[in-house]
């Protein structure tokens, strides 16, 4: 066998291979992601616009933030007491469970003006240089396009203000140069992504 072949063999062979411990991790996350319904809906849809749509995130940033809970790097009262009691395997478990669900559209419908500007102030900041095209995300930067136009405007304003601080550092020296209405922008044009 040619030096090349048995490379791409060996690739195609681990990509299996990974893509059957993801379906274990998906089917052991379902499980363990029952309690999370209430709060995130079903496969991660929340209906709540005050709470994050988990569905298609990022693995590895969910992977991160439900560490953070954990070890109260970040908080909020309703994600600590489930958080708590988590292993290393369920918050693995449960980050590829929603990582492998599918968005459902929020249906929410920007202001064209807004959403305009709020484009214009994405570029001029230089949002996709972490967040990618299409605000998709990667790795430990989360996919946003899409997300709830009242979260995403908490996140910017918790980030701005230094009560979220679980990133480095780096949404919040970008946050802090934002104002109130260029807030409201950006989360116009980000939520309205599809």
């Amino acid at each position: 066998m040619r030096p090349s072949s048995f490379r791409i063999l060996c690739t195609l062979l681990l990509a299996f291979a990974a893509r059957a411990a993801i379906a274990q991790d998906v089917d052991a996350g379902r499980k363990k992601a029952e309690v999370c319904v209430a709060c995130h809906g079903q496969n991660g849809n929340s209906t709540n616009a005050q709470l994050p749509i988990l569905a298609g995130q990022n693995w590895r940033y969910l992977y991160f933030q439900l560490r953070d809970f954990k070890g109260g790097r970040r908080m909020h009262p309703i994600m600590d007491p489930p958080v708590a009691s988590l292993s290393k395997e369920d918050i693995s478990d449960l980050a590829a469970y929603f990582a492998a669900q599918t968005p459902v559209s929020t249906q929410f419908r920007p202001d064209p003006t807004k959403a305009e500007k709020g484009k214009a102030k994405a570029e001029q900041i230089l949002c996709t240089m972490c967040h990618l095209g299409g605000f998709k995300g990667q790795n430990e930067i989360p996919r946003v396009a899409g997300q709830h136009y009242e979260y995403i405007v908490k996140q910017l304003h918790d980030f701005r203000a230094r009560r979220r601080t679980n990133d480095a550092g780096n949404m919040t020296s970008v946050a802090k140069t934002l104002s109130d209405a260029d807030i409201d922008d950006l989360a116009q044009y980000i939520a309205g992504l599809q």
